[in-house]
């Protein structure tokens, strides 16, 4: 059961491991099933989810053909693997989250109040801080986004040869995960959306932007990073490395 968070409603993580991992420059292993520091970088994300007492229920969403080995996986590298639902992801990230949506929908029990985070599984070090502050701002928002503050300045390029314009960076953030929502609400603003306004989406926060929506900040952190390019793995295993020093 759920830690309570200023409600006794029903709270799901929806970890997103859909993705392929073509950055990665290994096409026949997505990056999320990489080992890190003894198990795969997905069981460490699941864990995070796991220990912080916050879900009645965690989904991983994975690509269909790895949901056989997902939870082999789970099984083989998680105490708490038997407990996560694995669910096969979409074809796009929005379609992945509505299949969570789905699933929650048809087999949890879901009202208007229930909320769903939404995580990269190949964010490792997400905060039990950042996870309850997601928690209270999407009850009391209705939608929200990890961010951190841009530290470099941010250059336009509507061609990518010539400067554009340069933002101010003092009003600019950079998107990090967990983006949380209350889930009945998220599917109604993804179902609204047309074919143009989908091909548009970098993540579900803007649907709710092209709709004129609130959604909240949540500060991030610096170690909250995403696991792309192999350079990245490195990154990570010198920071599980200071975790456990």
């Amino acid at each position: 059961m759920a830690e309570e968070i200023e409600a006794a409603t029903a709270v799901y993580g929806a970890i997103l491991a859909g993705g392929a991992g073509t950055r990665m420059g290994n096409p026949d292993k997505p990056k999320q099933f990489l080992m890190l520091g003894g198990k795969p970088v997905l069981v460490h994300t699941v864990e995070k989810f796991a220990i912080s007492g916050l879900f009645d229920a965690i989904l991983v969403l994975c690509p269909p053909d790895w949901v056989d080995q997902t939870r082999d996986l789970l099984r083989r590298y998680c105490e708490c693997g038997s407990d996560a639902i694995v669910v096969p992801g979409g074809a796009k990230r929005n379609d992945t989250i509505m299949n969570a949506i789905g699933y929650i929908r048809d087999h949890l029990p879901v009202d208007e109040d229930s909320i769903l985070v939404t995580h990269d599984a190949v964010r490792p070090f997400v905060t039990h801080r950042i996870l309850q502050d997601n928690l209270r701002a999407a009850r009391q928002h209705g939608a929200c986004d990890t961010v951190m503050p841009a530290t470099d300045t941010i250059v336009e390029s509507q061609d990518g040869r010539m400067v554009d314009a340069i933002p101010a960076r003092s009003i600019l953030y950079q998107g990090q995960t967990p983006q949380t929502f209350r889930v009945l609400e998220l599917g109604e603003v993804l179902g609204s959306l047309d074919e143009g306004e989908l091909s548009s989406l970098t993540d579900a926060c803007k649907a709710y932007v092209l709709r004129g929506r609130p959604v909240a900040l949540v500060k991030g952190d610096s170690a909250n990073m995403k696991i792309t390019y192999p350079e990245d793995m490195r990154i990570a295993a010198s920071l599980l490395g200071e975790a456990h020093a």
